[in-house]
């Protein structure tokens, strides 16, 4: 099952995004390896910074979704200000289908 991550950073939280981003690529690296990451990016502010991420993960269930987004450096540096899961349909464009 697929499951949307849509998480919104903290306000003035950019420093913490930075710092801690080879963390995160290296940690989404490793769930697309394991075929858990389907698709990953930042959400965008009015001036082009990142203020958020939108990742899509593949998991048995949302609890399992749940233990992806807090294994994400992200999270544990505490960047986010809320993160939201929700089950997702991926019917157009999807490569797999």
């Amino acid at each position: 099952m697929l499951f949307a991550l849509l998480c919104k950073d903290k306000p003035d939280h950019l420093n913490v995004r930075m710092e801690t981003r080879p963390a995160h690529v290296e940690y989404l690296n490793k769930l697309n390896a394991e075929g858990a990451l389907k698709m990953a990016g930042p959400f965008l502010d009015g001036e082009g910074k990142p203020c958020g991420t939108l990742a899509i993960m593949h998991a048995d269930t949302i609890e399992a979704a749940k233990a992806l987004a807090d294994g994400d450096p992200y999270a544990k540096a505490g960047l986010f200000e809320s993160v939201d899961i929700k089950p997702f349909n991926w019917v157009f464009n999807n490569p797999e289908a």
